[in-house]
């Protein structure tokens, strides 16, 4: 099995699950025992500020304060995960390989508040996982399309233009993908 981890999970046009339709994932984690991973392109109404409230913080900047938190996934939604692509330790960070790095620890939080955490940086709460094996599964049922993944995506580009960047980094028109699935 290759790991699909630091690549994007691009859902395909046909997936009808509400909780994935026209998402983008970002794979933290893919080994033989599953894979565990943060939806990048579905902001929620909850802002930075009203997370760091939670923990009795303050943000030092108020334009920090309204950045929007993404809905990572169904999966724990009271979980955080701060991606970004700073070299400064955090208590509990996973390197998945690539430029990209998940914080899941609150230490960071409070370097965010003071104004010296990673920038840019992007929070999600919730997590899309899946047991070993069933991601395969999905992958052979042509449920997803995936591609290396870029930073650009994650830290520069728009919400709502996402998922197109990233069905751009295949090279492909996503609009000549049929909605259904077959196999050759």
């Amino acid at each position: 099995m290759r790991s699909l981890q630091d690549h994007f999970l691009i859902a395909m046009p046909a997936m009808e699950d509400p909780n994935f339709n026209a998402t983008v994932t970002y794979l933290c984690k893919h080994d033989a025992e599953g894979a565990l991973g943060v939806v990048i392109n579905r902001p929620s109404e909850t802002t930075l500020g009203d997370v760091l409230a939670q923990f009795s913080l303050t943000p030092s900047e108020r334009a920090r304060a309204r950045q929007p938190v993404l809905r990572g996934g169904p999966v724990e939604p009271e979980r955080g995960f701060v991606l970004h692509r700073s070299a400064n330790k955090y208590d509990a960070t996973l390197d998945p390989g690539g430029e990209i790095k998940v914080t899941l620890s609150t230490d960071i939080l409070g370097a965010v508040a003071r104004g010296d955490g990673p920038e840019p940086m992007v929070i999600a709460l919730g997590y899309a996982g899946w047991d070993g094996g069933q991601l395969e599964a999905e992958l052979l049922a042509n449920a997803w399309l995936t591609v290396a993944a870029d930073p650009a995506v994650i830290f520069d580009t728009p919400f709502e233009q996402r998922w197109a960047a990233a069905v751009g980094l295949l090279g492909v028109d996503i609009h000549q993908i049929t909605s259904y699935a077959g196999h050759a």
